[in-house]
């Protein structure tokens, strides 16, 4: 059941991209299409054809700039035709301690150092910064291996002359720059060079044979961690556990053995290593990942369970908690319809492998082999980098108590015979307005997750996202929707682009957990008017299908919009009169600008 694309890595998997390659073109994946830009400081071939297999393993079809060997340098800092046409979407920067071409001497002062560290900073400052003023798009950047040999030993660490802690050091403010830089990511070899091995990632042959800057068993290494950057960049990443309890949170059967004699907590070793466990779930709370039970018990004994003295985790930390006879898979699903999530946005954690087979084979789930030893859990769970994390924004940290409070939505749903009499019951209220440095980053966030309800497919960087902010031009607009139950933090983005009296909505995405709540209604209520007050006498509307926005594909019909063209490949394009529009919002009471 292990993937190929999952680590640990087979060394065939280079041998055999070709293979691999049209397997993967030939899936029923749904691509979106994305140029990077590969600027080297070595040998980069294999290090693309690896980057290229795992990009579209995660459904992204790349197009690539390679640059000549050893020329990142000269192709970001000169005039470069080819590269300009090229238009990159991502910089990829592949440079290694091999690029640093002076370290300390032992007889230079403190001083000589430190001007030595800067200029070494600079090189590579002055790329970024390059990069950013010419092309605009993020940066995804390597930092520093380890040198493979120590010329003062243990002291290399802390001596300012030791080359260990001058690439401490110059890591050091690597991680600055990208603190205080958006769009800008640090690929992080030092850590992927030391969980590989150092000397083996280091490996001199390679270099000296083949000026390659790792060893090539490696470079799949490498390039699933780029991937993973790029993936999350575009909104690739998962969004919520679904996790089996026993033998899995927990050592032992609950049914069978009764809380009470469950493995966990400090009094034993093996106890210890579930306690870990737990832990380590429960810190993806942080990230806004959510955590559901799915489990083959007795509702009474799994919430016995889970109310166990020394428990990590407790039921509150749990959105939803299925713990029923019915098959895993239809458990799975019926979670992801009841938070209106995709089945693919899961990873399912088992220690039954008939149980992970049937869930990979049912589902559209990420099911990791974890194998049978629970000291193992953590370490392949966190290699797939399923929730690799590229931007953070508050909303991330209150995901979980928004899916909570949306189950109780669900549930209140249900005790209405008329739908109109819910929505009123819900008090809902909306604050809609022009985009806000405020939400810059949950906007970005939302452009690049959002699938089901994203009518032009438009994926917009941050910085994309500031430029239409402040482009007079365009007409922006995010949506932040609260009711009685709490805050849904911003769920709604829209951009318009105006063109003498028209309007071309060049984005309109929403949250697939306020659907059917009128916030579509509230948003157009919203657009059509600042429309007349820009004397807009049209809007155009488009929807441009992909593998999972179907549900949208009559949008603009409900809206009132008039269809005026379908190609072949199912593109619309709608008209509104803007005098003709009637407002549909009824529910909610907005507040804007």
């Amino acid at each position: 059941m292990h993937s190929t694309f999952d680590p640990p890595f087979s060394p065939s998997l280079l041998a055999k991209r070709k293979r691999y390659r049209l397997e993967l073109l030939e899936s029923n994946k749904a691509f979106i299409v994305k140029r990077i830009a590969i600027l080297g400081g070595s040998t980069t071939h294999d290090i693309r054809e690896a980057l290229d297999l795992f990009l579209l393993n995660h459904g992204i079809r790349c197009e690539f700039y390679e640059s000549e060997y050893a020329q990142y340098w000269q192709d970001a800092m000169f005039p470069n035709a080819e590269l300009e046409e090229f238009k990159p979407d991502i910089f990829y920067i592949h440079t290694s301690i091999r690029n640093i071409t002076e370290f300390p001497l032992l007889g230079q002062s403190s001083e000589e150092v430190t001007a030595l560290l800067e200029q070494t900073y600079l090189h590579f400052f002055s790329v970024w910064e390059k990069l950013r003023e010419t092309y605009g798009c993020p940066i995804i950047q390597n930092n520093f291996e380890y040198p493979f040999w120590r010329l003062l030993g243990n002291r290399d660490a802390t001596d300012i002359h030791g080359r260990v802690n001058f690439i401490t050091r110059l890591n050091l403010r690597f991680a600055e720059y990208a603190q205080s830089h958006e769009s800008f990511f640090i690929n992080d070899i030092n850590y992927l060079s030391a969980s590989y091995g150092l000397d083996a990632w280091s490996d001199p042959l390679y270099w000296h044979m083949y000026k390659y800057a790792l060893a090539l068993p490696a470079i799949p290494y490498l390039a699933h961690s780029v991937a993973l950057i790029v993936k999350s960049l575009y909104g690739k990443n998962k969004k919520a556990f679904a996790l089996d309890l026993d033998n899995t949170l927990w050592g032992g059967i609950v049914g069978d053995d009764g809380p009470e004699n469950l493995e966990v907590g400090q009094e034993t070793s093996m106890g210890q290593v579930y306690s870990e466990f737990q832990e380590y779930i429960k810190a993806h709370k942080q990230l806004g990942v959510i955590l559901n039970v799915v489990s083959k018990n007795e509702p009474e004994n799994a919430l016995a369970g889970l109310r166990r003295p020394g428990m990590e985790l407790s039921p509150d930390d749990f959105i939803m908690v299925k713990a029923n006879w019915s098959p895993k898979s239809e458990n799975l699903s019926d979670i992801a319809h009841t938070l209106s999530l995709g089945e693919d946005a899961f990873v399912f954690v088992d220690d039954n492998p008939a149980e992970r087979e049937i869930v990979l084979q049912q589902t559209g789930a990420s099911v990791p082999d974890i194998g049978s030893k629970p000291e193992r859990f953590i370490s392949v769970v966190d290699k797939m980098g399923y929730f690799e994390s590229t931007f953070l924004s508050k909303d991330d940290s209150a995901r979980n108590e928004m899916y909570k409070q949306n189950a109780e939505r669900s549930k209140a749903e249900t005790s209405f015979a008329d739908y109109g009499e819910y929505l009123r019951s819900l008090e809902m209220s909306a604050e809609i307005k022009a985009f806000s440095p405020m939400y810059m980053s949950r906007i970005a966030q939302l452009t690049n997750k959002s699938n089901q309800f994203n009518l032009t497919t438009r994926r917009y960087t941050q910085g994309e996202i500031e430029e239409a902010a402040m482009n007079p031009k365009f007409i922006t607009l995010y949506g932040k929707l609260m009711d009685k139950f709490g805050d849904n933090g911003v769920v709604a983005v829209a951009i318009g682009e105006i063109e003498g009296d028209t309007c071309n909505i060049v984005l309109w995405l929403m949250s697939c957990r306020v659907l059917k709540r009128d916030m579509e209604f509230a948003m157009m209520d919203e657009l059509v008017r600042i429309c007349k007050l820009r004397e807009v006498s049209t809007i155009w509307g488009y929807y441009i299908p992909s593998a999972k926005n179907r549900m949208v594909e009559r949008f603009y019909d409900g809206q009132g919009f008039s269809l005026d063209s379908l190609d072949n490949s199912g593109n619309k394009a709608y008209s509104l009169s803007v005098e003709k529009y009637e407002n549909k919002n009824r529910h909610i009471d907005v507040a804007h600008d």
